[in-house]
């Protein structure tokens, strides 16, 4: 589909899904002292986009900061985007991935908690001797996940779920998470090509579920490897595109399983250099609900009323 026919099909599906007006950005600047989950974007790029580009955009690897308290992944990129002073207790990995995992970097911020999926909890914990040796400073606890598992740091409730993505290690079951807070319910995708069964099952946005048995997101937060038009793209395997993420979204809120509050966006992260444009372009030719963060942006997200 190209771009002019996208934009198009876009238009009219969310205007049929009654989510147009989701696609606001009042929303993204809320003080920190709001109730609900803070977000906030450290990098939203892929491997391909660690530091500027010919066109003078920054994007860092792909990691997000909740409520100063909990990372789902980590490089050396992001650093600068931590607040001053944040201390992370745990980090919860994707994958292992070197635009996602580097343990020398998390033995150096002292974070005592590191969680990894089940299938690679030996290599990790090999991985983290290693750095913890290298910098003559302590191993964190390193705990494996298994897909289902929830687990809760001071209210915040992380569930694994399985992803569409492979490494090298055939082995390796990659994750995606459901992140609950009280009554917000944030699904964070990356990196993955769409959603797997299992993981809507899991998280209760399965549209086979019965109606009393689901359990609708507030919040999404999706990759979007690749950008509008990339109809051959081989990447389509095991990453999105802009497309992916807006059909997700239209899907998910016609069934009753996506119920946003007025006026939030859905996010797009883990955006590939090479299959993107610049911020600008982006905020101009994305259609709604879909919106582009840059580094260091801090969103709140809040249940819906």
């Amino acid at each position: 589909m190209n771009r002019r026919n996208f934009l198009k099909w876009s238009a009219s599906a969310f205007a049929a899904a009654n989510l147009h007006s989701i696609y606001a950005h009042s929303n993204v600047h809320a003080p920190a002292q709001q109730e609900g989950l803070r977000v906030r974007f450290l990098g939203t790029g892929a491997a391909d986009w660690n530091g500027r580009d010919e066109r003078g955009e920054l994007r860092r690897n792909a990691s997000v900061l909740l409520d100063e308290i909990i990372l789902i992944d980590l490089t050396p990129t992001v650093i600068d985007m931590l607040p001053k002073g944040c201390k992370p207790k745990a980090i919860f990995y994707t994958h292992s991935h070197g635009d996602h995992y580097k343990p020398l970097e998390a033995v150096r911020l002292n974070i005592p908690q590191v969680y990894v999926g089940q299938t690679w909890i030996e290599r990790a914990r090999n991985d983290f001797q290693k750095a913890a040796a290298q910098l003559n400073r302590p191993m964190p606890d390193v705990a494996p996940l298994n897909l289902g598992d929830a687990i809760t740091i001071e209210g915040i409730t992380l569930t694994a779920l399985p992803a569409n993505h492979a490494t090298s290690d055939y082995h390796e079951q990659t994750l995606i998470y459901l992140v609950q807070k009280e009554n917000v319910r944030l699904l964070y995708a990356t990196d993955t090509g769409g959603l797997t069964a299992i993981a809507t099952r899991i998280a209760g946005i399965d549209a086979h579920l019965k109606p009393e048995q689901r359990n609708p997101i507030t919040a999404l937060i999706m990759e979007a490897t690749m950008g509008i038009g990339y109809d051959n793209d081989f990447r389509l395997f095991c990453h999105s595109d802009v497309s992916t993420v807006q059909r997700t979204a239209h899907v998910l809120a016609h069934t009753g399983c996506y119920t946003p509050p007025q006026g939030q966006p859905v996010y797009l992260t883990h955006m590939a250099r090479t299959l993107h444009g610049t911020q600008a372009e982006l905020d101009a030719q994305l259609p709604a609900p879909l919106r582009a963060p840059y580094d260091g942006l801090e969103v709140i997200f809040k249940a819906p009323r």
